[in-house]
Order: C-alpha cells, then sequence, then structure tokens
C-alpha cells in the first residue's frame, strides 16, 4: 500500500487489534503523522475475541460513555497519528445526531485539533447525511468527513454526497466493490448481464473487473478517498490500477445500466455471508 502511494488508513476500535497493528507498523518505519491522514471510528466494541461462531462479534452503542472510553484506547494505541475521529455507522435510528452531550463531546474533541467525521450504513444513509449537515457548533461543520456506501450497484447517495461535498465536507467512500459482488468472484446467475459488462470495459482497458468498478467511483467528482479494502497485495495491485482509468464516458454508461434499486441492494446485502 506505501509503495502504491496509499496515505490514508481507515480503522476503527472493533476491527480486532487494527489500531494496535497500523500504530506498531507506522512507528517501525518511522513514518511521520505529517505524510498519512490515519482515520479510526468509535460506537462498536469488538467482543468475538477471534472466534468465527461467536454470539456477538460487536457490539454497538452511541453513548457519551462510550465514547470517552474508545476515545482513550485509540489515542493510547495511535497518538499523534490518530487525526480523524469518526462515528461508526451513525443512523437516524441510533439517536447519536441528537445525543446533545455526546455532540458536545466530539465539538471539545475538535477545538483540540481532531477532525471529527461519522460512517453511514443501511438504506437510510442519505437521511442521516442530510441530518450531519445540520449540525454546526460555533458556526462551524461539527463533522469534517463522511463515509458512505457508494458504488456501481448502490447509486442513491449521490446527490447527497455532492451536497456535502459543496458543503466542505471530504468525502470516504466504502464499499466501492459491493462488498465482493463487483469482483471476478461473483458468479451469481442473477449477476451474469452486469458481470459481461464489467468485463468488456476490463478487456477494453486491459484491466481487471474489481478495476474498471473502483474507477467509476475514483472518477466522481466528489469522491475525495476511495477505501480498497484488499486483503491481499495481489488484490491491492489489482485495485490501484484504477486510477489509471480516467473516462468519464465509461462511468457514465456503466452507471446507467448497472445500477440496484435501493431495496434491491440492501436486501442482496443482508444476505451476504459474512465472517
Amino acid at each position: 500500500a506505501w509503495g502504491s502511494g496509499i496515505r490514508y488508513f481507515d480503522a476503527a476500535r472493533s476491527y480486532g487489534r487494527a489500531e494496535q497493528f497500523l500504530s506498531s507498523w507506522l512507528n517501525r518505519r518511522d513514518i511521520s503523522p505529517a505524510q498519512i491522514t490515519v482515520g479510526s471510528k468509535w460506537g462498536y466494541t469488538y467482543t468475538a475475541d477471534w472466534r468465527i461462531q461467536a454470539e456477538h462479534h460487536e457490539i454497538k452503542e452511541h453513548s457519551l460513555s462510550v465514547l470517552r472510553r474508545q476515545y482513550r484506547e485509540s489515542a493510547e494505541l495511535l497518538g499523534d497519528y490518530l487525526s480523524l475521529y469518526q462515528i461508526h455507522s451513525a443512523t437516524k435510528e441510533s439517536g447519536v445526531l441528537k445525543n446533545d452531550d455526546v455532540l458536545a463531546e466530539l465539538a471539545r474533541l475538535r477545538s483540540n485539533g481532531l477532525r471529527i467525521g461519522l460512517s453511514l450504513s443501511g438504506p437510510g444513509q442519505v437521511d442521516t447525511l442530510r441530518l450531519a449537515l445540520n449540525i454546526r457548533f460555533d458556526g462551524e461543520l461539527l463533522f469534517s468527513t463522511v463515509q458512505a456506501t457508494w458504488n456501481l450497484l448502490a447509486q442513491e447517495s449521490g446527490e447527497a454526497l455532492s451536497e456535502a461535498s459543496a458543503a466542505g465536507m471530504g468525502i470516504i467512500i466504502k464499499e466501492a466493490l459491493a462488498n465482493g459482488r463487483l469482483t471476478s468472484r461473483n458468479h451469481e446467475s442473477s449477476f451474469a448481464n452486469r458481470r459481461t459488462l464489467l468485463e468488456e470495459a476490463a478487456a477494453y482497458y486491459e484491466t481487471s473487473v474489481d478495476a474498471v468498478a473502483l474507477a467509476a467511483v475514483v472518477n466522481q467528482p466528489w469522491a475525495d478517498v476511495v477505501l480498497s479494502g484488499a486483503a491481499t497485495v495481489s488484490h491491492l495491485n489489482s485495485n490501484v490500477k484504477a486510477v489509471d482509468i480516467n473516462d468519464t464516458t465509461l462511468t457514465d454508461d456503466l452507471l446507467l445500466k448497472m445500477k440496484e434499486t435501493p431495496a434491491d441492494y440492501w436486501t442482496k446485502r443482508s444476505q451476504l455471508a459474512w465472517n
């Protein structure tokens, strides 16, 4: 990742030992905080203890006590590297954006130089983002960034993300490969026609299917950071080819032919196998 020019690293308190690993990796290589941006998240507590069949892998709680505890834990591990702290999977239902005590604490952290963001999840992410756009402290937006799902299949958040970008928020895109559905591993019969479109585009650009899907995101004018989520070096090397494709004609064509309805997309996502 470092050799490919990647300088944004995303972690979370609930991602096992992600912060611990990232901190040790950066320190061993004597990389200065000024060279990179590290974002982490609070709101979920990891409880699986490395057991795939655990009753609960993580527990969500957006309370003030969890914020304070998890921020201390993140700061102890990441120190000066931590520059962006995000609410993990904020939703209207969780009530976190109506919790005055939590919002005031986030504003206090922001006043000390920490950038504050939020990540979104689920079919209500557009409404949640627009709610966040109305939260201000001292006349300024509380949130510096938003991390949201957007990809060739799930495009419903595009207009709201454009609005957030225009308002000054940095846009971080997650699930750009639709949790693996926009890769060569997807052999579902219902995806066959869309897979053919991706394969034809990949052949034209002499690249991979995943690079084409990622390029469609990278080429959006409001996209500042697109997360890879690569699990192997080969995945990463394939993903980064996306930056070599700078063709909005390709993007526009795929956008029209690939998208699913929000209901279909989030239903299919909820049925994916996870471990």
